[in-house]
């Protein structure tokens, strides 16, 4: 299979299962060569992050509107159309060629013809394709970096025309991977760039977060023996602050009420030294499975699994946690630039959000000891799912006080919450609040 199949393939699968299209491009992009798996998740979240974008322009010279066709000679339209408009080192005859051969290989031959016509078009009047109409913020922004509009009118009223267009350019944008150095296995960040370096990876100090890098050129980080050996994690530099924020110490009873797969646990580990004790938790047995992998991978002992549901209570466990980590089930609106396809969800199901991580929110609670600390997070950056949680929370529960921090690295004084934005501190769309009990 060719990587243009795969990410048709991919494409296909989001639309009608419902699919998320990093596990769906990870399972179809096996068996590919290195390359024809890059160009395919090229194509597939190519696609996936402009495809209004490309739909606008595609509507241009389709006589009967994008609407009106096939969704998948839809797909393949935007296929072709992302290769012309966004990949400079594709032919524009492959690209329309390719995307006819893909129609008559589907048995669609009567469409092989449209998609001829159409690509053609867009090839030649790339240079001068109709603007996307300004008059209207909120469907400029939208059309231009393909977000719904909801959303945009929501990021609109947050940060102002400016910011609001600088957060969705950036969520279309590559994004580098970031890792932490596991000081269970690497004495050093010297030993460990080294190792990336040997692999024929570039590892780039961040910015801000000490003993974190951001990492190309190495392909599939997984198949790397420095990742083998558990000399580093990935693990976004937005998490790991919050759980830095959060003071785990060595000796400490931990408990992540909603650990899979494993980032915070792995890192409050670290931080703890390996010193104590964490219990992570989740409702799926194989999602346990993979964080006791992972523990054993980076040399974690201190961590146990428990099946536990975080909205179900569990008493032998009330008043008994120095730090209880709450990062609950959310809309993801923070991590579009990693899953494109969050921006397609149903806005519909983010309204019961919510209720569930109140009431995760309120049984973890009950874990904190006297004292204790309670970390709650979201990778989202609404208020509803943040600070109107967090003020329901408090407003119900007198014992627990925001906690001012420090965020490491940036000398930020935080008064006890913080939303982290891509376009202000260059991590994921991130909020976590610290509380701690009486």
């Amino acid at each position: 299979m060719t990587g243009r199949e795969t990410a048709l393939q991919v494409l296909t699968a989001c639309r009608k299962l419902d699919a998320w299209s990093d596990g769906s491009l990870k399972a179809a992009s096996r068996g590919l060569d290195r390359r024809e798996a890059a160009f395919a998740a090229r194509l597939t979240y190519g696609v996936l992050q402009n495809r209004a974008y490309l739909d606008f322009c595609l509507d241009q010279y389709c006589a009967q509107g994008m609407e009106k066709l096939e969704p998948f000679v839809r797909d393949v339209l935007r296929l072709g159309a992302y290769q012309i408009l966004f990949m400079d080192r594709v032919p524009h005859s492959a690209a329309v060629s390719q995307a006819v051969d893909m129609a008559k290989s589907h048995r669609r031959q009567r469409a092989a013809g449209l998609i001829n016509a159409v690509l053609r078009k867009v090839s030649q009047n790339k240079d001068h394709l109709p603007a996307v109409p300004a008059e209207d913020p909120v469907q400029y922004l939208s059309i231009r970096y393909s977000h719904p509009r909801w959303l945009v009118e929501q990021l609109l009223a947050l940060l102002g025309r400016e910011e609001a267009e600088e957060f969705l350019r950036l969520d279309n944008g590559s994004v580098p991977v970031t890792i932490q150095r596991n000081p269970l296995r690497c004495e050093s960040g010297e030993a460990l760039t080294a190792a990336l370096a040997e692999a024929g990876a570039n590892a780039v100090p961040h910015p801000w977060l000490p003993d974190c890098w951001a990492v190309s050129g190495a392909g599939n980080l997984e198949e790397l023996d420095a990742f083998k050996s558990g000399l580093f994690q990935v693990q976004d530099a937005a998490a790991k602050a919050a759980v830095l924020a959060a003071g785990a110490e060595p000796g400490n009873r931990v408990l992540d009420v909603c650990a899979a797969p494993g980032g915070k646990s792995f890192a409050a580990a670290m931080a703890m030294g390996n010193r104590g004790e964490i219990v992570s938790c989740d409702i799926h047995p194989h999602k346990l499975a993979l964080i006791e992998k992972s523990a054993q991978r980076l040399g974690i002992s201190c961590i146990t699994t428990a099946l536990q549901d975080g909205r179900e209570n569990r008493e032998e466990w009330n008043d008994s946690f120095d730090l209880v980590l709450c990062d609950v089930p959310c809309s993801g609106l923070g991590i579009i630039r990693k899953k494109p396809d969050i921006r397609y969800k149903d806005p519909k199901a983010l309204a019961g959000l919510p209720a569930i991580q109140e009431a995760i929110l309120n049984n973890a609670a009950r874990y904190v000891r006297p004292g204790g600390v309670l970390l709650y997070a979201t990778c989202t950056i609404l208020p509803q799912e943040n600070d109107q949680v967090v003020g329901r929370f408090l407003a119900d529960h007198p014992e627990f006080h925001q906690e001012p921090f420090t965020l490491q690295g940036r000398g930020e004084r935080c008064k006890g919450s913080l939303t982290l934005w891509p376009q202000r501190h260059g991590t994921d769309g991130f909020y976590f609040c610290k509380m701690r009990r009486a």
